[in-house]
């Protein structure tokens, strides 16, 4: 059994943060011998070598401790965001249909977060990507995928006849939650889903199908009313988020937000939302 660190000067144990506040002032000690020695130039005898007590120690405040703890948590996490590392994956999501995704799993991982982008959007988005870093950093995997085929989004891009097709999005999502959940990588992990535009009706209506695979759901921006009649069968967990100066889609969440049975929350951004 490992014997608690104790203050010879009062013999008391010291706890965590007194553990960290005397190795603190042991390091500023050590320092400031160091250089004391290095620099001292004497024709005498050489001194003895020099006792240093817990009373000699500089007093470290908590807020000091506190910002040390903190910064120490920081480097962490941007390790694990860094070493997710990203990778490109052909994403099985229904009949004859694979959908390009970037899949991150950092080490550690204690859940990941499905990406439903919304109309006129693709797996790029600068926006989506700094979230999904963010995320990352925090333990969470994630996964940004396209949901419409290359071919659907050329043709999308002049006829617009698929941003709203909802059915069809909601069934690529649960495609792309099936495969997570069969994928080696993550097959043991909680799914979540961050849906924006469209993709936020697509990643609700997804969560009402299938209740036991999608655990969560967050709208950021989104449209949420589209999902119709399906919203009262949502059984996950949803955040909506919308910003501030957006007065016409507030309403629309709001909407939504009446409709849903579930565990909810409505965030209107103040000031507006940059998202």
């Amino acid at each position: 059994m490992k014997t608690p660190v104790r203050s010879e000067a009062r013999g008391r144990p010291l706890g965590v943060t007194g553990c960290v506040q005397a190795r603190v002032a042991a390091c500023r000690a050590i320092s400031n011998t160091s250089a004391s020695s290095a620099c001292a130039v004497t024709s005498g005898p050489a001194p003895g070598p020099r006792t240093t007590s817990v009373e000699d120690f500089e007093q470290t405040s908590d807020e000091e401790v506190r910002e040390l703890l903190e910064r120490a948590r920081e480097e962490r996490r941007d390790a694990r965001a860094q070493g997710a590392g990203e990778v490109q994956v052909d994403v099985a999501a229904g009949d004859r249909v694979a959908l390009e995704g970037d899949l991150a799993v950092p080490e550690g991982a204690i859940g990941v977060v499905l990406f439903a982008h919304g109309s006129g959007s693709s797996r790029h988005s600068p926006r989506n990507r700094q979230v999904a870093r963010t995320l990352q950093r925090f333990r969470l995997g994630t996964l940004l995928i396209d949901l419409l085929t290359p071919e659907e989004g050329e043709a999308e891009r002049y006829t617009r006849h698929l941003r709203f097709d909802i059915d069809l999005l909601a069934d690529r999502v649960v495609g792309a939650a099936r495969w997570l959940s069969r994928y080696p990588l993550t097959q043991h992990l909680p799914i979540g889903c961050f849906g924006a535009s469209t993709g936020a009706a697509a990643a609700l209506v997804a969560a009402a199908r299938e209740p036991g695979l999608v655990r969560a759901v967050v709208s950021r921006g989104g449209r949420p009313d589209l999902a119709g009649e399906e919203l009262a069968a949502v059984r996950a967990p949803t955040l909506l988020i919308v910003g501030g100066n957006d007065h016409q889609v507030i309403e629309m969440n709001r909407e939504a937000f009446r409709r849903l049975r579930t565990m909810k929350e409505l965030q209107i951004s103040a000031p507006p939302s940059q998202w």
